[in-house]
């Protein structure tokens, strides 16, 4: 970090970006040569501020982090276990799933709901049953759409019309 200088580094990298920024500012505007101009006061700014070490030691933190995972076979090692165990997961799921609906099919617990509701209760011996009334179910009313009102005969209905047949409105 400290062999390296850095002033007459980061002037320079912030001087070419100027440059750049203003053959920027002639080609594509003032939005994309001010845009260039701040990214390219950044360096001077980090040197001037004092983070340029720490912005130093984040980057080779990385890197070492990085390669330290890339090029590490015990890494990949763990990465690959990690694979299996989720694989494992999984086909424990499924074969759970599997072996239920199994058990279901034996004892009958897989009814549907409304079956096992249907079903009457048997009473014990000695009670009296409950009297309930049945269940009936009516179905719900039906919701019309409302009637579409006709578009004026304007510029536009044409368009609405276009629209509507597309699904969009």
């Amino acid at each position: 970090m400290n062999q390296i200088a850095w002033l007459p580094l980061c002037a320079g990298v912030t001087g070419v970006g100027l440059v750049i920024s203003f053959l920027l500012l002639r080609r594509r505007g003032a939005a994309a040569g001010l845009r260039a101009a701040a990214w390219s006061l950044l360096p001077m700014a980090a040197y001037l501020t004092g983070a340029l070490p720490v912005l130093w030691n984040i980057g080779s933190s990385v890197v070492g982090f990085v390669t330290g995972l890339v090029f590490s076979p015990t890494v990949w090692i763990g990465v690959a276990l990690t694979g299996l165990a989720v694989v494992l997961y999984l086909v424990s799921g499924f074969l759970r799933g599997r072996g239920r609906a199994k058990a279901d099919r034996r004892t009958g617990a897989g009814a549907e709901p409304a079956q096992r509701q249907a079903a009457p209760a048997q009473p014990r011996p000695g009670v009296a049953a409950p009297a309930t009334p049945a269940a009936t179910t009516q179905p719900l009313p039906t919701r019309r759409p409302a009637p579409a009102k006709k578009a004026a005969d304007d510029d536009f209905s044409d368009i609405e019309d276009i629209l509507k047949r597309r699904g969009i409105s």
